[in-house]
């Protein structure tokens, strides 16, 4: 698990999109996940490659489309 000291904002329907229709995940695999953000106050992407629901290549295909959404 990991736990951070600062909350967390809700992922963005965007990124939920992204997950959804690129990566493939399921909507219970986001629901999952999202529960654990809540729990662990850690950011979504981290939360779902903890839980092995992303690979190591799909997690930084991930921190590659956020960095490109600001």
């Amino acid at each position: 698990m990991v736990f951070s000291s600062d909350p967390q904002p809700q992922a963005s329907p965007l990124l939920l999109k992204y997950l959804r229709e690129r990566l493939g995940l399921s909507d219970n695999a986001l629901q999952l996940g999202q529960r654990q953000v809540e729990i662990e106050q850690a950011p979504l992407p981290v939360v779902l490659w903890s839980f092995g629901l992303l690979n190591l290549a799909q997690y930084q295909e991930v921190l590659d489309w956020t960095s490109d959404q600001e």
